[in-house]
C-alpha cells in the first residue's frame, strides 16, 4: 500500500475534502433527511475502495471529518477487508 492510500497521505485528504461537501450539501436539507442523504449519495457513487479508504480514517479518528459525515456512516454500507495478496 503506498503512502496515498493510508488514512494520513493525499488519498485520505481527497476524501475527507470531498464527504465534507457532499455534508455541506445536505446540510441544506431537513435535519432528518441530511445524514441519509450524505450516505445514500457515498453508497451510491462511491466505489467500495473509497469507502473502504473512508471508513478507515473513521476508524484512526476522523479529526478532520465533519460531524454530519461522522453522523451519516452509520447509515454507509462498510465494503469487505481489501483482499491481501
Amino acid at each position: 500500500m503506498s503512502p496515498d492510500e493510508t488514512p494520513h497521505g493525499k488519498t485520505a485528504t481527497k476524501l475527507v475534502y470531498m464527504a465534507n461537501q457532499i455534508a455541506i450539501f445536505f446540510k441544506t436539507q431537513p435535519a432528518h433527511e441530511s445524514a441519509q442523504g450524505v450516505a445514500t449519495h457515498i453508497n451510491k457513487f462511491w466505489e467500495p475502495r473509497m469507502r473502504r479508504q473512508l471508513f478507515e480514517i473513521i476508524d484512526h479518528g476522523a479529526s478532520d471529518l465533519s460531524p454530519l459525515v461522522i453522523e451519516a456512516s452509520a447509515l454507509i454500507h462498510r465494503p469487505e477487508p481489501a483482499k491481501q495478496v
